[in-house]
């Protein structure tokens, strides 16, 4: 299921932001700080390339890119 991120409070955004950047797997190969790092998710959300999903079995939120999340309007065959 698919969150529009202006649904969310400011804190739980940052908070969802904070914990998706410091996750293993998540390192820029750089040394960018935690305010880069979370400026940059949020620029990504803010501009629809990335969005953020909530999976209902595991009740967890993700952040992805949005074109490797279904379209909603895509014809299924």
């Amino acid at each position: 299921m698919k969150i529009p991120y202006e649904q969310l409070s400011p804190e739980a955004l940052q908070g969802l932001i904070e914990e998706f950047v410091t996750r293993e797997g998540t390192e820029y190969g750089k040394i960018v700080s935690l305010q880069q790092k979370t400026e940059h998710v949020r620029n990504q959300l803010k501009l629809g390339k990335a969005i953020i999903t909530y999976d209902e079995t595991t009740q967890t939120c993700n952040i992805v890119p949005k074109d490797e999340y279904p379209s909603e309007t895509a014809v299924k065959s």
